[in-house]
């Protein structure tokens, strides 16, 4: 060690030009007009240790480190760097501890090891570097570079806090939310400080959401980082050393959690069980939505609804952005354009069209406004540091911000959601909710918030303001519909943000580079836990062409959340702007999201209950293969469904990779080989699809709206295949919840074929029973002629083989087992 008592510093030897090049980035980003020395210290050597249940503190005799087993595959690290910790609470981590089988702490020579049954934590007790590896394999997942460290903050007396680890050669990461850019994060450099990143481009960042959670995979093995801190905070991915992964933080206190994989769906499903999943959205926010800044009066608004229902494309909801607002007062109405609104919205449900409207924060300083008095004669808005209100300019002009960090607020804010409810409103979104200033950005730093009693700065609350808001109107919404399920879009947001709201990746732009950075942000946001993600069909801003508008509708069936928005200074664009063949494409596909509702609504309870992904890269699929880190377009919805984008103009083909095991072509039912890249063919009415052979993938008939028509029976497609899968179908009443009582049915399909039968097993979980009695069956690929069916012991007759060379037949839904047979 290398001390120099003149500048207050103490320097390590491994301290070198990485935090070097990390001080000057932080410097830059937060500038001073006096410059002071900077007292950067580190851990030095282990000097106690104290175990209290499944915590342990370790010591160097200033500075204190906790090590918590929170499960058998999770560990929390801690730093204090005057061994004195913060409160533990966070936004993010409802629930810290979960089940732990068996831990203990065992001492050797040179570490202190904290073991579960699957990893352990490995202390070092001559300069406290912190390691974790694998119990079975002995492998070491992530390793200190050097030991976790901190600067003292001179100008808000707290810390800069750091952590750097090991980056092997051939490691790459994946996650970390919202960001654009290339799916690998290997070689890059990032803020989180949720921004409104209008129009933002290739690798702009920051961007609108802040999740601080990311995915290593070295030696084909994956594990997790979660850095719990709401800080303006910072990953370096070895960018700036190659031999370094850095993340570190403006304040706040060095908290991560080390996530276990083997594989980096075990680690996401860990990570879901720290900040929670999507509940289940009603059913109809599934379906295709339609949206415009902004569509009024009353009388644009019915003809777009019409638009729908005259030329049959499907459609669940219309939005109505700012314009319907009273002078853009939320929670008031444009008696002009809107002079009964809830006529209008009844007239729009007679003909299965919801109504989602816009709620952002800013409150216009107006005493004749209710809201805004409401608000002021309780003291909710925010204050700066002199105690005076904060005020910014947004979209109604001088406005004030509730504070919904606090709890009270919270529920306040809540509750005015009545009269939308009244109304008939079915959904909220809420936007500029970073929080976005006009001028300014956001609020000064010196804003205070309760932060549920643990209060703090902006600072600390920005990244999680957008989170609360959406937190406030979905608890709202819940009550006021008592037990129909909220329907809610946030624009900002922080880690366990899904637990309340859906988002989308903002304020997109109409070109080809945006459909291709679109999928890859959804991919992302769905494997750093937040699913239930879509784009502006369209782009938001600019004028797609015909075809790139079509395209980017073709990927939008495949997205969580699929809505069409655009600016209201383009032109417009609901899916027959364009005209034929263009119309007759687009309702193909928005069909075909109907058509296939019950296998995504299947896939979004695989998510709720047991922490899948919606959307899984292909990395997730096959991380073992090295050159699928690198790939980026193709993604399955759930596991049976392959999609692969067109992402370029004027393209009729293109190169897909599969996937080990066998794969059919949806539309023409060729059966391809997996493990390997296929040219197929991708005509402008064509998007490549491919279903898992061995798959059960139900269909309901083709609605204008989720709801529609009664459902008699349920199409079974099944894709033959010589080896066992499994599948499922999950039901339920698909607005209430009563599936959290058990009033849901998971139906699990058991596949299994030969070369000389094809047996299908059912069995039922839960307490719900659907209206309908049929399963019509639609075999693909069976590769030899039918001879008997019989089910449940019972031989049937009445089976056919269509043009397509499917096999076609009949059963009651409550069937065991089914054989097929030559």
């Amino acid at each position: 060690m290398e001390e120099n008592n003149e500048q207050g510093k103490e320097i390590k030897n491994n301290a070198n030009i990485q935090e070097i090049v990390e001080e000057t980035i932080q410097h830059l980003n937060n500038p001073v007009t006096d410059l002071k020395p900077i007292v950067k210290k580190y851990l030095t050597a282990v000097q106690h240790v104290v175990a209290e249940g499944n915590k342990f503190y370790f010591s160097d005799g200033d500075a204190r480190v906790e090590v918590r087993v929170v499960s058998d595959e999770i560990i929390r690290v801690r730093l204090a760097p005057h061994g004195v910790f913060l409160d533990d609470f966070s936004y993010a981590v409802p629930v810290v501890d979960q089940k732990v089988t068996t831990f203990r702490i065992d001492e050797t020579e040179d570490h202190y090891h904290i073991s579960t049954n699957t990893v352990t934590c490995n202390v070092r007790k001559l300069d406290f570097q912190i390691s974790f590896s694998d119990n079975i394999s002995g492998q070491v997942m992530n390793e200190d570079h050097s030991p976790m460290h901190w600067e003292e903050n001179v100008d808000f007396g707290g810390y800069y806090v750091y952590a750097t680890k090991q980056c092997l050669p051939e490691e790459n990461f994946f996650g970390l939310g919202d960001k654009s850019g290339n799916m690998n994060l290997r070689g890059r450099h990032f803020q989180n400080w949720n921004t409104d990143a209008y129009s933002f481009g290739w690798e702009q960042d920051p961007l609108y959401r802040t999740i601080p959670f990311y995915v290593g995979l070295h030696d084909t093995t994956a594990y997790g980082i979660f850095f719990d801190n709401t800080f303006r905070s910072y990953f370096d991915f070895g960018r700036e050393d190659q031999t370094k992964t850095s993340f570190w933080a403006d304040g706040g206190e060095l908290q991560y959690y080390y996530i276990h994989g083997p594989h980096m769906m075990d680690v996401v499903k860990r990570y879901q069980t720290l900040t929670g999943t999507h509940p289940m959205p009603p059913q109809w926010a599934i379906g295709y939505q339609q949206c415009r800044w902004s569509y009024y009066p009353e009388s644009k608004v019915k003809e777009v609804a019409e638009g729908f229902r005259s030329r049959q494309i499907p459609c669940d909801a219309i939005y109505l952005d700012i314009d319907y607002m009273d002078g853009y007062r939320c929670f008031t109405w444009n008696k002009k354009h809107f002079p009964d609104p809830k006529r209008m919205i009844k007239e729009l449900n007679d003909i299965g069209m919801k109504t989602v409207v816009m709620i952002d924060p800013g409150i216009k300083v107006d005493d004749n406004y209710w809201v805004f008095k409401e608000g002021k004669d309780k003291n909710f808005f925010c204050r700066r540091s002199d105690d005076y209100f904060m005020e910014g300019h947004v979209w109604p002009g001088r406005c004030q911000f509730p504070d919904f960090t606090n709890p009270t607020v919270r529920e306040w804010w809540g509750g005015l959601y009545k009269e939308l409810v009244d109304l008939g409103v079915a959904g909220v979104w809420n936007d500029m909710n970073e929080p976005a200033v006009f001028g300014s950005g956001t609020f000064p730093n010196d804003v205070r918030h309760n932060y549920d009693g643990y209060r703090g700065s902006h600072r600390k609350a920005h990244n999680v303001y957008g989170m609360q808001m959406v937190r406030s109107t979905y608890d709202g919404l819940k009550k006021l519909m008592r037990n129909k399920r909220p329907f809610t879009i946030t624009r900002a947001g922080y880690s366990g943000m899904q637990r309340y709201g859906c988002v989308w990746t903002g304020d997109n732009v109409a070109s080809w580079e945006h459909l291709k950075m679109g999928n890859i942000q959804c991919q992302r946001m769905s494997v750093s836990g937040v699913p239930f993600c879509g784009t502006d069909i369209g782009g938001f801003s600019g004028e797609p062409t015909p075809e790139l508008f079509t395209r980017w509708i073709q990927l939008g069936t495949f997205s969580p959340f699929m809505r069409a928005h655009s600016a209201g200074d383009t032109a417009e664009r609901e899916p027959w702007s364009f005209g034929e063949p263009f119309t007759s494409i687009n309702r193909k596909f928005i069909e075909l999201r109907y058509k296939l509702m019950p296998y995504i609504y299947s896939v979004f309870w695989e998510h709720h209950r047991y922490g899948f992904p919606i959307l899984r890269p292909m990395v997730m699929l096959e991380q073992d293969n090295i050159s699928n880190h690198y790939r980026q377009d193709e993604f399955t919805f759930g596991d049976k469904i392959l999609i692969c984008p067109i992402l370029e103009p004027g393209a009729v083909s293109r190169m897909v990779y599969l996937p080990k095991g066998k794969w059919f072509n949806y539309w023409s039912h060729e059966v391809l080989t997996g493990g390997q890249e296929h040219h197929v063919d991708a005509p402008l009415d064509i998007m490549p699809i491919f279903v898992r052979a061995g798959s059960v993938v139900p269909e309901y008939p083709v609605m204008q709206f989720v709801g529609e028509k009664r459902i008699d029976e349920v199409r079974m497609n099944i894709y033959y295949a010589d080896y066992e899968v499994n599948s499922f179908l999950y039901e339920d009443h698909g607005d209430t919840f009563a599936y959290e009582q058990d009033i849901y049915s998971e139906k699990k399909f058991n596949v299994k074929g030969d070369a000389e039968s094809l047996t299908i097993r059912q069995s039922v979980e839960g307490l719900y029973t659907p209206n309908y009695e049929l399963y019509t069956y639609n075999v693909v690929g069976i590769p030899f002629e039918v001879k008997k069916i019989t089910i449940d012991d019972k031989d049937i007759v009445d089976f056919s083989m269509d043009e397509h060379n499917c096999l076609q037949f009949k059963s009651n839904k409550n069937f065991h087992y089914i054989r097929i047979t030559i």
